[in-house]
C-alpha cells in the first residue's frame, strides 16, 4: 500500500469514506477502483469486513453519503434517501439498551454485542456527525481540493482540510491576486 493510496484528514470516519472518491486534482481519482483498494482502505481505518458485503453496496453508501456532505456543506437537510440509507446500515447492529450513569445522571443507551461491520461503523459515523449541532461539514477551501472534513472550531471559521498543505497554497494565491 503507497503512503499517499489515501487521505485521511475528514475528522470523521464517514468522511474519510467520502473522500475516497475526492481529492486534491481537477478530476480528483477515485480511490476505491476495486474491492482490493476497499479492503485496504477499512483494514487502515480498523474496520472489520467480517461477512463481505457486495462492492457495489459500499459503492452506494459512498454516493449517499457524498450527497449528505455536499447538503451539510450547503446547509441543507439530509435527503430522505440518505436516512434511508443510514438507518438500514444502523439496523443491522447487534445489541441491547442499557442504563448507564453518566455525571451523576442515568441515561439510556444502545449497547452493542459485537464490533460493527465496516460499513455499520461508516453510517454510525456519519449518523454522530448529524446528532452533533456543533459541527459543521465543509468542503476545502482551496481551489483544487474537493476534500471534505469536520468544522468544529468555536467560530466555524476552519476554510481548509490541511493547513499546511491546501491552507498555505490559498495564502500563496491570495497574495499574488493582492500584488496585480
Amino acid at each position: 500500500m503507497a503512503p499517499e493510496e489515501f487521505i485521511l484528514l475528514g475528522d470523521a470516519l464517514w468522511l474519510d469514506f467520502v473522500n475516497s472518491a475526492r481529492g486534491r486534482t481537477v478530476p480528483p481519482a477515485d480511490r476505491f477502483p476495486d474491492p482490493a483498494a476497499w479492503a485496504r482502505w477499512a483494514a487502515l481505518q480498523h474496520l472489520d469486513l467480517g461477512d463481505s458485503v457486495p462492492f457495489g453496496e459500499v459503492l452506494e453508501l459512498r454516493t449517499h453519503l457524498i450527497g449528505l456532505a455536499e447538503s451539510l456543506h450547503h446547509g441543507r437537510v439530509a435527503s430522505s434517501a440518505v436516512i434511508a440509507a443510514l438507518n438500514r446500515h444502523l439496523g443491522l447492529s447487534a445489541g441491547h439498551q442499557q442504563l448507564t450513569r453518566v455525571g451523576g445522571d442515568w441515561r439510556i443507551r444502545f449497547a452493542a454485542s459485537r464490533p460493527p461491520a465496516a460499513l455499520e461503523a461508516i453510517a454510525r459515523s456519519a449518523a454522530a456527525t448529524l446528532a452533533e449541532a456543533r459541527v459543521a461539514v465543509r468542503r476545502c477551501g482551496a481551489e483544487s481540493c474537493s476534500l471534505f472534513f469536520t468544522d468544529d472550531t468555536p467560530t466555524g471559521s476552519r476554510r481548509w482540510c490541511d493547513a499546511t498543505a491546501c491552507g498555505r497554497h490559498g495564502g500563496i494565491e491570495r497574495r499574488r491576486g493582492a500584488h496585480r
